[in-house]
């Protein structure tokens, strides 16, 4: 009588486990159930308290948020104040510039990784692309800020030709300091993409008469694009969310930057209404990359 109880247990488990096995999908969905219920409730949850937010009131007297109290004041602060779109322009171009500059230097190192290099060096080469990934962010921005300061490294090597240093007040300094955090996550998809174009291909297009630069132009970069686009996700997103470097090396204003401000001011729905500028375009740059092939290059 005693082990009635665990035989009991012990054929619902076998019989769950036979009704289980034949169906595939339930096995999926029971393997992610866990997963998707924590993006559900912390992202998603997080997502739509942040939209809320952006439509609740602040009390003009006491500076509290009223929650359900809603207003459209927010959002109306943010198109009125032309700081907010100053900014918003000023972060877009940026990332859109590290975006660029990163592609066009991390082309040319990825396409020797995956078509020239040997076996050896390739693998060489991968250990040194990740390897300034193992370093912190913030070990790096402090790095490039004794770099770039007024009395720092880059001063006293020009300072012999009468070439001032560039301080830590000038906007082309985060473009620098961006594009060199971001290199990797360029290169690396397309060292991926370019590695899975078929020599069959190249071969072809050599037997056709084309010259090398024709099959690059007309072979390589086509079906390296999507591989390129996939990078940009990365670099561009990144560059966009960014608002340490900024602060440290430009002294300038990103989103996140007045996105910061305006929550250590307590006015959290001006935050939470801007927060939602950088989501729209993320939405759709990656709608477009999408279309582009880019997620088949992730």
């Amino acid at each position: 009588m005693a082990g009635e109880p665990d035989e009991q247990t012990e054929s619902r488990g076998r019989r769950f486990a036979r009704w289980l096995y034949p169906r595939r999908r339930a096995q999926l969905w029971l393997l992610l159930a866990a997963p998707l219920l924590w993006i559900g409730l912390v992202y998603l949850g997080s997502l739509v308290i942040l939209l809320l937010n952006a439509f609740w009131a602040k009390d003009a007297f006491t500076g509290k948020v009223a929650p359900f109290d809603w207003t459209l004041k927010a959002f109306a602060d943010i198109l009125t104040k032309p700081v907010y779109a100053i900014v918003a322009g000023r972060t877009v171009l940026i990332a859109v510039l590290v975006t660029i500059t990163d592609a066009l230097l991390a082309f040319p190192i990825a396409y020797y990784m995956a078509r020239i290099a040997s076996p050896r060096r390739r693998g060489a080469l991968v250990v040194a692309v990740l390897l300034p990934l193992w370093a912190a962010y913030l070990v790096k921005t402090f790095a490039w800020r004794t770099i770039l300061q007024g009395n720092g490294f880059l001063s006293w090597v020009l300072s012999p030709f009468g070439i001032p240093g560039p301080g830590l007040d000038e906007l082309p300094n985060a473009w620098l300091v961006l594009s060199y955090l971001w290199l990797p996550y360029m290169i690396l998809p397309i060292y991926a993409g370019l590695e899975r174009i078929p020599d069959s291909l190249l071969e072809a297009s050599a037997d056709l008469g084309a010259k090398a630069g024709t099959t690059f132009r007309r072979v390589i970069l086509p079906l390296a694009f999507p591989a390129v686009v996939a990078g940009s996700i990365f670099t561009f997103s990144l560059s966009l969310g960014d608002y340490i470097v900024p602060d440290l090396v430009a002294d300038a204003k990103f989103i996140g930057n007045l996105i910061y401000d305006n929550s250590a001011l307590g006015n959290l729905p001006v935050a939470a209404a801007y927060s939602l500028f950088p989501i729209v375009i993320m939405l759709v740059y990656l709608f477009v990359a999408r279309r582009l092939g880019a997620f088949e290059s992730l």
